[in-house]
């Protein structure tokens, strides 16, 4: 990724700071760039990235600026964009408010950022903390013979040294969603959409907290599927086959592509460790069933079944089950065997809301209501939206994935025991969506 030049314009396209890295684009590009952009907005037709004339123009706006950043080379967009917010994120860690006052009350240290974040087009250090360190908002307050921090002059631009805890602590929480879309006969619609999509699929983040003292090198195993026949241990042991899996920039990827394994040096404090995703058949962990009946001509009556399909050694808290009502219903009543419920007229729904919901628990909700003759005389069943149920699942993994150890090695040799003592593994509640379609039975 090489970008040839940084301008901050205004609204009106002046040219407030400006920095040329190769030298190969004239600073007159900023007046063909507002020229392409009001013809875009006129015809509703803007993006973020515009060619023009052999010139890629990618940009930002933000409060009365466009940070435009100018390349000739076929560079990653979501690179130069990612680029782009991260300096806006360091420059509001200097200025507090990014806007054209502070760039021009401040251009001496605006020039001093830019020359650090970047060096001849490629991206350098966007860490607004390590930046800190050694740039200074006033320059008086600069030492001439200040060196700059470990963090600048190694790879590890993430972390930096002399960080020390009495208590040295991890926290590892695997936090997976699941959005699902089936029938009444539990059967998974994806196969039947066009165009798929991640329905079904199961999305996972890992997500740490770490409080250890310097420099500590850290290594994590899962039950990864790949890593096991790599070693020959095709036993009985359970594996998960990740999918689409994006670490965080601490991870020594040539290492996990070399030998599976989850090596780094984590930054301090919280950030998102690993994503990744799973797709395989998944049933419904609570299961809604929804009979209708019509006593009379205008009044309906709902009799709807949830069931967990889960152990009953895990239970599922914060439940809501999204009824879909008609939008005319009125005189609504219900009565739950568990938890309440609640008529929401602006969504149209009747929400069942229960805290805790036990594994192979079955609970029952009734409901009745009016609705206009004229309305009545139309056949509603089929039409309706799905229901939707949401919960979530404490201490429970849709995908499998299993955290086989971690391990936490310092050169100043403390002691650090995952499973017993610090640092120490606590799960998240895994978070869940499951979207039933709303096809009830007539009972005549």
């Amino acid at each position: 990724m090489t970008i040839s030049a940084l301008f901050f314009l205004d609204l009106k396209g002046k040219i407030i700071v400006s920095r040329d890295y190769r030298g190969d684009v004239s600073c007159k590009c900023t007046e063909k760039f507002m020229a392409k952009v009001n013809e875009l907005e006129e015809v509703s037709k803007l993006t973020p990235v515009i060619h023009d004339d052999g010139v890629n123009y990618i940009f930002l706006q933000v409060s009365n600026l466009y940070i435009l950043a100018v390349t000739r080379t076929n560079v990653n967009v979501m690179s130069v964009v990612t680029f782009l917010h991260r300096l806006v994120e360091v420059f509001k860690h200097y200025f507090w408010e990014f806007e054209e006052e502070s760039l021009r009350d401040n251009f001496v240290c605006v020039y001093e950022l830019l020359d650090e974040v970047m060096d001849f087009g490629y991206p350098q250090f966007t860490e607004a903390q390590i930046l800190s360190e050694f740039i200074k908002t006033d320059a008086y307050k600069m030492e001439a013979a200040q060196k700059p921090p470990m963090a600048v002059t190694n790879a590890v631009s993430w972390r930096t040294e002399g960080i020390k805890y009495k208590k040295n602590e991890v926290f590892l929480d695997a936090v997976e969603s699941v959005n699902l879309l089936v029938n009444s006969n539990g059967t998974d619609m994806r196969s039947k959409q066009p165009s798929g999509g991640d329905e079904g699929d199961v999305v996972g983040v890992l997500k740490m907290r770490v409080f250890l003292t310097g420099m500590p090198e850290c290594k994590l195993g899962l039950n990864d599927k790949v890593l096991f026949e790599n070693q020959g241990r095709t036993g009985k042991q359970k594996t998960v086959e990740l999918e689409d899996v994006k670490f965080h920039q601490c991870v020594r990827l040539a290492r996990f592509e070399n030998d599976r394994t989850i090596s780094f040096i984590p930054p301090d404090g919280s950030f998102d460790l690993m994503s990744y995703r799973l797709s395989h058949n998944i049933k419904p962990l609570i299961w809604v069933e929804c009979m209708v009946e019509k006593p009379s001509r205008n009044r309906t009556e709902y009799l709807v079944k949830a069931r967990a399909q889960f152990k009953e050694r895990s239970s599922a808290t914060n439940v809501e089950i999204i009824l879909p009502l008609p939008s005319d219903a009125i005189a609504t009543t219900s009565k739950a065997t568990q938890g309440s419920a609640t008529y929401v007229p602006e969504k149209s729904a009747l929400v069942w809301t229960i805290k805790n919901f036990p594994g192979g628990k079955e609970y029952m909700l009734w409901c009745s209501f009016n609705i206009p003759s004229v309305a009545a005389e139309e056949e509603t069943t089929g039409r309706m939206p799905p229901i939707k149920v949401k919960f979530e699942i404490p201490y429970f993994t849709v995908s499998g994935v299993q955290v086989r150890y971690l391990k936490v090695i310092e050169k100043s040799g403390y002691q650090a025991l995952p499973w017993d003592h610090a640092p120490s593994v606590v799960v998240q509640p895994s978070r869940s969506s499951i979207r039933l379609p709303f096809s009830p039975r007539r009972v005549v």
